[in-house]
């Protein structure tokens, strides 16, 4: 078993996703206790705009999938400031992210490969420079749950009452938004862009199974997901399989797990 830590990609691979559970749950239990579980889906598909942009540019694809992604985030949130209900936004942005993919693809030939890594995750393509631009944004997007972590936690349950006490409701609405869309950038080499959702609700809806508050339950969450991040590598090394479908198959049998166990004990 000691045998997987002996390479390079693997350990850069275990940073990473470690690094990647921690920030999907913290930002997943307030997205999931907002009621917006879609939004990482519709991000992910958006971002996929930004990867085949990137590649068919020559440009590093994270970053322009990052641009791409925190743009139609804040543009998401306008468009429910406009009175547009939240799924349809983002069923508009989700749309204009993979005609911008399918054109690119359309035009360019050369980098399916790359591509591929990127819908399904990949732990060999993790490499120096990835882990370095993942660990700056993690820290950034922690940094910002923890400053503004009572605000948050206020809007998430009562935006009415955060707004009639003075707390800009909007502009942390787009604060919530924009760092799940980082958070979502800087999990597709792990998870891949289909399943990086995945990966943002079912270790908060695990945990939501048994935890008596909200700190508990992202304490519990980081530890679901880091235990299917670790489980999942190792089976994807092992079997050599895609990795994001190793780690989301892995978190929702543990999500089955729990519930099948609490149903029993309740």
């Amino acid at each position: 078993m000691l045998e997987v830590f002996q390479y390079g990609f693997m350990q850069r691979a275990f940073i990473a996703g470690i690094m990647i559970a921690i920030i999907c749950s913290a930002i997943g239990t307030f997205i999931v206790l907002k009621r917006l579980s879609m939004i990482g889906d519709g991000l992910s598909h958006i971002a996929l705009g930004g990867i085949a942009l990137g590649l068919f540019l020559g440009v590093y694809p994270v970053i322009s999938a990052l641009i791409f992604s925190v743009l139609s985030a804040v543009g998401i949130n306008s468009l429910k400031r406009a009175k547009i209900y939240g799924d349809v936004a983002i069923a508009i942005f989700f749309s204009a992210g993979l005609a911008v993919a399918v054109v690119i693809l359309s035009l360019a030939k050369g980098f399916n490969v790359d591509l591929f890594s990127y819908l399904f995750g990949s732990i060999l393509t993790v490499n120096e420079t990835d882990l370095q631009v993942m660990t700056g944004l993690g820290i950034f997007t922690l940094g910002a749950v923890v400053i503004f972590y009572k605000e948050l936690f206020y809007i998430t349950f009562d935006e009415i009452s955060a707004r009639a006490s003075g707390i800009p409701v909007e502009k942390l609405n787009t604060l919530l938004v924009v760092l799940t869309a980082i958070t979502v950038v800087i999990s597709l080499k792990i998870v891949g862009i289909l399943l990086v959702s995945s990966l943002l609700v079912v270790p908060v809806a695990t945990s939501l199974q048994i935890s008596r508050n909200f700190k508990e339950t992202i304490l519990i969450s980081m530890i679901f997901a880091i235990l299917s991040v670790v489980v999942g590598l190792i089976i994807s090394f092992y079997f050599n399989l895609a990795s994001g479908g190793a780690i989301v198959l892995t978190s929702v049998i543990v999500f089955l797990i729990v519930m099948i166990y609490k149903n029993r004990i309740g």
